[in-house]
This record gives structure tokens, C-alpha cells and sequence, in this order.
């Protein structure tokens, strides 16, 4: 199996977590918190959504599809065009309201970019650093593994509060 192969599956069983977390639900179970402290599912579907698009887009050199597709606007979300949710508050995650349609729609099109840079990643590229910021410095594939990692960590959490949010529904 080659390393591109094993990135595009890890990428994959992403993307499948993170429709059952939302396909079906309206806005507002999406937008539902355990207490009000917690994160709802499309602030955690966003979140992963724009931690992929920012960490991908930032090791291939490329625009994140937040902004060059145009989904900042769709989205209309009172935060910078960089905000990725890391550090948001409480009322900062209560903002974050959006259909299954939008929430998947952007979360799609950051999967279809992340695979076409995947596809071609070789062994050797996956030691290439990209960020000195830390120590040690940060290579490609313990990049890009971390962000599987917070992806399914997310997707995980969002099936998590479907499950709670499904059963007050039907109490």
C-alpha cells in the first residue's frame, strides 16, 4: 500500500463519521448543546471542516476553500475569514448555525480538495517539514495525521451529541 493509498482511506473513514453525524437532522438539532457550555454538532462539524481546510491548504501552498469557494459567505458567520474555532468561546460556538445541506456541502468540498493534494503524496514527501513553529519541527505526515486525528476525534463527538439530541426527541 503506498502512502497517498493509506492517507486517501484515513481521510475517507472522516468523511463517512462525519455524515452520519449530520445527514438527517435540521438546523435546529444541529445547533443543539448538551448544556450551554457544550458544542453542538455543526459548530464541531465546522470546527474539523475548517481545521482540514486551513492545515491542508497551508502545507500544500494552496487558498483554503473557505474562501476561494465562497463558503465564508455562505456560511455568514460573524468571524474572520481565518477563525477556525480554536479558542472560541461559548457564545462564539452558539453562533454557529447551518443546515445538514451546508455543513456537508463545505465539508465535501475541503474532502474533494484534500484528496486531489493526497493522491500524490510519496514516502519521501511525508518527511518534508512544515512548520518550524515547533519543536521538533512539524513534518507533512505528522501534520496530516493530526488532522485525521481531530477529525475523527470531532466526528466522533458530533455522533455523540446526535445520539444525545435524538433521544430528547423523542422523550
Amino acid at each position: 500500500m503506498r502512502s497517498a493509498d493509506l492517507l486517501l482511506d484515513a481521510f475517507g473513514r472522516v468523511q463517512e463519521a462525519v455524515h452520519g453525524a449530520v445527514e438527517g437532522l435540521p438546523e435546529d438539532e444541529l445547533a443543539q448543546r448538551i448544556d450551554e457550555e457544550a458544542n453542538s454538532i455543526a459548530w464541531l462539524v465546522w470546527h474539523l471542516t475548517r481545521i482540514q481546510d486551513d492545515h491542508v491548504a497551508g502545507v500544500f501552498g494552496t487558498e483554503q476553500v473557505w474562501t476561494e469557494g465562497g463558503w465564508k459567505d455562505r456560511f455568514g458567520l460573524p468571524f474572520s475569514a481565518r477563525a477556525t474555532g480554536y479558542g472560541h468561546s461559548s457564545s462564539q460556538v452558539a453562533k454557529v448555525r447551518a443546515s445538514a445541506e451546508l455543513l456537508l456541502g463545505y465539508y465535501d468540498a475541503v474532502h474533494e480538495r484534500s484528496l486531489q493534494h493526497l493522491g500524490n503524496v510519496t514516502d519521501a514527501d511525508l518527511d518534508r517539514v512544515v512548520d518550524e513553529a515547533w519543536d521538533p519541527p512539524v513534518t507533512l505526515g505528522v501534520r496530516l495525521v493530526s488532522v485525521v486525528a481531530e477529525g475523527n476525534q470531532h466526528a466522533g463527538q458530533a455522533a455523540f451529541v446526535r445520539g444525545v439530541v435524538e433521544r430528547r426527541e423523542r422523550s
